[in-house]
């Protein structure tokens, strides 16, 4: 049976992992679990799964929690180092990273020193310390197997094959609630329009970064560090209905693509359980009843944060640090209605005009680019905000 840690645990990637560690109980077991503040979901998830140790972000949340599990056998802990502890848990086979933004960044990077395989759900790690990352992996003998829906198509797709006879690994995109809006017209989006993805069901923050096309830009990083291609051979093209998940072009010219449903437990499960695959209760794809796939160019002009990735990962060092952190600021900013939609790629390019990079050698140096974006990203939001009543 192998043992699960999921960090992340109340959000839509831990909440289907749960799903099938439910549904496959003689293969997995939830043996800790993580969360921001959401007390009354995690309280839920212990008494269904009954983990040894769960960690909240939020001390204050860590106290409530306590006091309404008081009598249960699962730890509490808090903070950072909870968050630590539990990641590094010593009977964990996997770690699920599905902590939202670049707060996964030290519990995930704390499992693989430890030794720990991963299942890399959120792809802000990899952005802010993609070669920390893959060196400490290399170093600990770990695995990092990818959860989104996009790398885990690469990655399935270039099983079996020869990583020096790759052309071209692209990625596609759905385009997004706002695809065909004109810039007048995203200049006026509210967020409930662009919180209406019109395939996945996520959380707010991705489905904000589906409609930027941020979340491609942030990919473009990801699946640099994962599979040790370079950008020039990455690309995105829009595919609305999500059915092509990516592709792998090679030498030959035949182009290998990984389809399905747009359904998260599918690669979930993959990674959960690789090199099998598991008996999911999903529906068959029937691409008779779905009758057409359609592509598309993305269009740099209206949506330029899928441009800023491919910048980031040029230069390199701290920069893509930088535009993670600024980006989780703009989009929150844009949440909480400060800023408009066309504000959130404004606050990301001037964030990354103003950063001096440096290469991330350690830790220290992510977490610090990370800190000093997330300071002037708000600067920049207060100034958006301030000109927008006037």
């Amino acid at each position: 049976m192998k043992q699960i840690v999921i960090l992340g645990s109340t959000g839509s990637i831990g909440t289907s992992t749960l799903d099938i560690i439910a549904k496959f109980p003689d293969k997995f077991r939830a043996v800790g679990l993580t969360a921001g503040t959401n007390v009354e979901k995690l309280e839920e998830q212990i008494r269904t799964f009954s983990p040894a140790a769960v960690a909240m972000a939020d001390d204050a949340a860590a106290e409530r929690l306590r006091a309404r599990c008081k009598g249960l056998k699962t730890t509490i802990l808090s903070g950072t180092d909870g968050l630590r502890q539990v990641a590094t848990a010593p009977d964990a086979d996997l770690v699920i990273s599905a902590i939202v933004g670049g707060a996964g960044l030290v519990p995930t990077l704390a499992a693989i020193t430890a030794g720990k395989f991963i299942a890399l759900a959120n792809k802000e790690p990899m952005v802010m310390a993609g070669r920390l990352m893959q060196d400490e992996a290399r170093k600990h003998g770990v695995r990092i197997f990818p959860v989104d829906s996009e790398h885990s198509a690469l990655f399935q797709s270039m099983e079996g094959h020869r990583v020096e006879d790759i052309l071209r690994l692209i990625l596609t995109a759905s385009g997004g609630p706002l695809w065909n809006l004109t810039k007048e017209e995203l200049r006026r989006v509210t967020v409930e329009q662009a919180l209406k993805h019109p395939n996945w069901k996520m959380g707010d923050k991705i489905t904000i970064d589906s409609a930027t096309l941020m979340n491609k830009g942030l990919e473009v990083v990801e699946a640099h560090w994962l599979f040790d291609i370079p950008a020039s051979k990455i690309e995105v093209v829009v595919h609305r209905e999500s059915i092509i998940h990516s592709l792998v072009e090679y030498q030959d010219r035949s182009v290998i693509a990984q389809l399905g449903l747009p359904d998260m437990r599918t690669p979930i499960a993959y990674a959960m359980n690789y090199p099998a695959r598991v008996p999911l209760d999903l529906p068959s794809l029937n691409l008779a009843q779905i009758g057409t796939l359609t592509f598309f160019n993305p269009d740099h002009d209206r949506f330029p944060c899928l441009g800023f990735g491919y910048e980031a990962l040029q230069v390199g060092g701290t920069m893509p640090a930088v535009l993670n952190a600024a980006n989780e600021v703009a989009v929150q900013a844009f949440l909480d209605r400060r800023i408009g939609f066309l504000g959130i790629a404004e606050t990301i390019r001037r964030t990354m005009d103003a950063h001096k990079p440096v290469e991330v050698s350690a830790l220290e140096d992510a977490l610090g680019a990370d800190a000093w974006a997330r300071a002037k990203a708000g600067e920049i939001v207060e100034s958006l905000a301030a000109a927008a009543v006037r």
